[in-house]
């Protein structure tokens, strides 16, 4: 019955973090937008889609979703440019192995987001 992922849902508290969520996800990283509403925006990613809302109240916590992953072909370029812009980079770029059956090779990175939210840049190698 699941064909796939639809899009990851995001909301805003204030104009302003809606605009710095618009510039860093289309601006920055070079998402492009699929429809925009009153109330919000989807912008796709790919094989799914990223809505934002700007209507959101309340408290932000991290939840039982831990983050955000892009696929990218260069993980290095993406940080440098994610740095550039001022946001920051608590995972420096690595390898990685994941210990599965067979084992899983990657690089990734990880940056806070303009809304806080954790964002992993992730290629298999």
């Amino acid at each position: 019955m699941i064909t796939g992922l639809h899009h990851i849902s995001m909301k805003c508290g204030t104009a302003e973090e809606f605009e710095r969520a618009k510039d860093f996800y289309i601006n920055l990283l070079g998402l492009d937008v699929i429809r925009e509403w009153p109330e919000g925006i989807m912008i796709g990613c790919g094989n799914c889609a990223l809505e934002i809302f700007n209507n959101g109240e309340g408290v932000r916590s991290l939840g039982a979703i831990r983050h955000i992953a892009f696929a990218t072909n260069d993980v290095e370029e993406i940080v440098y440019k994610v740095k550039e812009a001022g946001y920051e980079v608590f995972i420096e770029p690595k390898d990685i192995v994941i210990k599965s059956d067979p084992e899983f090779h990657a690089r990734m990175a990880f940056c806070f987001g303009p809304l806080g939210e954790q964002i992993e840049f992730f290629k298999e190698c």
